[in-house]
């Protein structure tokens, strides 16, 4: 018989447990300025992030991006993500493109139960590669595949942590994409469609295979909506569903649970007692969307929703909203953002206000890509 204060923390907070949460965060300023959106919007040098069949349809034949986000700046001063990604097309119909994803955790000193501290320190991180090729399937659709490999290290906290070992992993992403030209406005608008289903993969495992963790495997779907007013200016409208493909947690039942504890006391032997990865990847996939209710199934779902003002497709104004249910994880912030292109290069910046006293509030991305065709133009003039 599970106790009234294990239905009390469930029914407050019940996020869905995945490891190597990192995978997830939004990497580039474009993105991050509408509201952490992607999947359909224009393709540029980060799409490997959002959505790498959309290479196919960028009018440059290559390009390169680093970005840069202090994470979590309003509690620590030394985490942050590192994301740097490239692609290149060798003809109207191919292309292949890379990125590198490293997220340092900073310093992190060990203690004893008391509080006092075992003088070793280490800086853990989580890292990942992965390569995708995508082709041109129709004037208006194409598709990409994506394989990825995942390394979690814990440095010198391993070696006094009772057995905890560096951990691998391999994914693979699936993604397709549709535009197709609209007869409004000016010449540009267009409608846009994309699908990606992410992080598909091997478990993860710490202690050498003796528990295992499931990859934040996740689908995302989206559409966006772009009106050229003239041949200046233009606006899009862009809208994501993201939802983790991951089982529900499970809480295992607690006969001698302390009903008179605190909430964060409650929610803290919940979390202990969760997240056991028991199913198949393939199972969990196919179990993940109906492992609910359908009012619960529904709070999975988190929507990204953003606008992009471009002029002379030069300057660029963005803005966004990110809601996340508050049982699910809480995220809910509202993103701004610019951006300046010119042939060689483009420079995007963003910034998000949680409205809940999140701690992704203030939080600022910068990225800076290279257009190759750009550079090559500039060197031959």
């Amino acid at each position: 018989m599970i106790g009234s204060g294990s239905l009390y923390a469930a029914d407050k907070l019940n996020p869905i447990i995945t490891s190597v949460p990192s995978l997830t965060i939004t990497p580039d300023a474009r993105a991050a300025g509408m509201g952490d959106v992607g999947v359909a919007t224009d393709p540029d040098v980060n799409s490997q992030a959002w959505n790498p069949a959309k290479y196919v349809f960028s009018k440059s034949s290559a390009g390169v991006a680093v970005n840069y986000t202090p994470w979590l700046k309003k509690l620590v001063d030394d985490i942050n993500l590192l994301y740097v990604s490239g692609y290149y097309k060798w003809n109207e119909l191919n292309a292949l493109s890379a990125s590198l994803r490293y997220f340092s955790l900073g310093e992190i000193e060990l203690a004893h139960m008391d509080g006092s501290l075992l003088g070793v320190s280490g800086r853990p991180f989580e890292m990942a590669i992965d390569v995708s090729y995508s082709r041109m399937l129709s004037q208006y659709w194409s598709a990409a595949v994506a394989l990825r490999y995942i390394h979690v290290n814990f440095g010198a906290i391993s070696n006094v942590s009772g057995g905890l070992e560096p951990g691998n992993a391999f994914a693979a992403d699936i993604a397709a994409y549709y535009q197709h030209p609209l007869d409004i406005g000016a010449d540009g608008s267009k409608f846009a469609a994309g699908l990606t289903l992410s992080n598909l993969g091997t478990k993860i495992s710490y202690d050498d295979g003796n528990t295992e963790n499931y990859l934040p495997a996740n689908m995302r779907l989206g559409g966006s909506f772009t009106y050229a007013f003239d041949e200046y200016n233009k606006l899009s409208v862009n809208l994501d569903l993201n939802k983790l493909m991951v089982p529900s947690t499970s809480y295992s039942v607690i006969e001698d649970y302390d009903e008179t504890a605190s909430w964060g006391e409650q929610r803290v032997v919940q979390v202990q007692e969760a997240g056991v990865a028991d199913e198949s990847v393939i199972s969990s996939v196919f179990k993940s969307f109906s492992d609910s209710k359908l009012s619960e199934e529904l709070k999975e779902i988190a929507i990204a929703a953003g606008l992009e003002y471009s002029y002379n497709n030069q300057f660029f104004l963005r803005g966004g909203y990110f809601y996340e249910d508050k049982t699910k994880g809480n995220r809910q912030f509202w993103t701004f953002g610019a951006g300046f292109k010119l042939n060689m290069l483009s420079l995007d910046a963003s910034y998000s206000i949680a409205s809940n006293s999140n701690p992704l509030d203030q939080t600022l991305r910068v990225s800076l890509a290279f257009d190759i065709d750009g550079i090559r133009s500039l060197i031959n003039n």
